[in-house]
């Protein structure tokens, strides 16, 4: 039976991946609570006592404003621990699935990204990912980068589309960014594209490389927001937003840029997938489904 490594099981798609992996063998998860990624001695000592065929890290230091002040400490997380799991991975003969982000560019595009496409962070957060990439890709022959962006989802911790529930559950007005471009991506959507991958990858040893995935479709944040209270509404959720006033980014500034356009080409993973991601709106309404089932 294949042997599953699952790193980061306490985020929205590593909770996800807890489900979806077991359809490929045995998954052996670990958290922040067993596994320090600050602490790269650990991570050696924990694959070379698991051996598991397959690393699939789902963790990372996501807090992009923060990791402006805390400039080590993304870096220790997002580029030093994934070089190390590759060059783990690369003595046992192991396969590794690493997610990575659409902050890896500076949003300046008007097409969708490519995989081949000119990288460029615009902070901290960004460099963190795109050297966590290097190190993978440099050190570990049979390896799966998979870019996503704009992911929310029912388990985990925050993301924008919890946030802006809670606040329309507190506040009549709430003003979100609009100039802002993106695909939102429901975690378990991204878990299950990451399994198929993997899948395939058992049979395929031409599978390695970059990918990306998000859910089909684009939006801006404010429309995130006016499709998430729509869809929530009519499952009734408890709301007292009455209205959303759409603001640029200047209007909201923030510690670190953000790319202004995110849209990731899914082309290259559509091919080799067979299928096509689903639409960003359908998977929201299947995602506050599955979280007042939850409530």
């Amino acid at each position: 039976m294949t042997k599953i490594l699952l790193i980061g099981i306490t985020g929205q798609v590593g909770q996800e991946l807890q489900r979806t992996l077991t359809s490929l063998g045995e998954v052996i998860g670990v958290g922040r609570q067993e596994l320090d990624l600050s602490q790269s001695e650990k991570i050696h000592q924990l694959i070379s006592e698991i051996k598991p065929d397959v690393i699939v890290n789902a963790a990372a230091y996501t807090a992009v404003d923060k990791a402006e002040s805390e400039p080590d400490l993304a870096m220790a997380i997002n580029a030093s621990a994934p070089k190390e799991m590759a060059l783990a991975a690369q003595e046992i003969g192991a396969t590794l699935l690493h997610i990575s982000t659409d902050y890896v560019f500076n949003g300046k595009s008007h097409t969708p990204y490519l995989e081949t496409d000119q990288t460029d962070p615009l902070g901290v957060y960004g460099k963190s990912k795109l050297l966590g990439e290097v190190g993978v890709r440099e050190n570990c022959d049979r390896h799966i980068i998979l870019r996503t962006a704009w992911v929310y989802g029912a388990r985990g911790h925050g993301n924008f589309v919890k946030t802006m529930l809670r606040l329309g559950a507190e506040r009549t007005e709430l003003k979100v960014v609009a100039d802002q471009i993106g695909s939102p991506t429901w975690s378990y959507d991204i878990a299950t594209a990451i399994t198929q991958l993997l899948t395939k990858s058992r049979d395929d040893s031409d599978i390695n490389g970059i990918y990306h995935f998000t859910n089909s479709g684009v939006a801006s944040w404010y429309d995130l927001a006016v499709a998430s209270f729509a869809e929530a509404r009519k499952l009734g959720f408890p709301l007292k937003i009455e209205q959303v006033l759409p603001i640029t980014t200047a209007e909201f500034p923030t510690p670190t840029d953000r790319p202004a356009y995110s849209v990731l080409s899914k082309t290259k993973i559509t091919a080799v997938l067979n299928n096509y991601p689903p639409n960003w709106s359908d998977s929201l309404r299947k995602m506050l489904k599955d979280w007042k089932n939850m409530t």
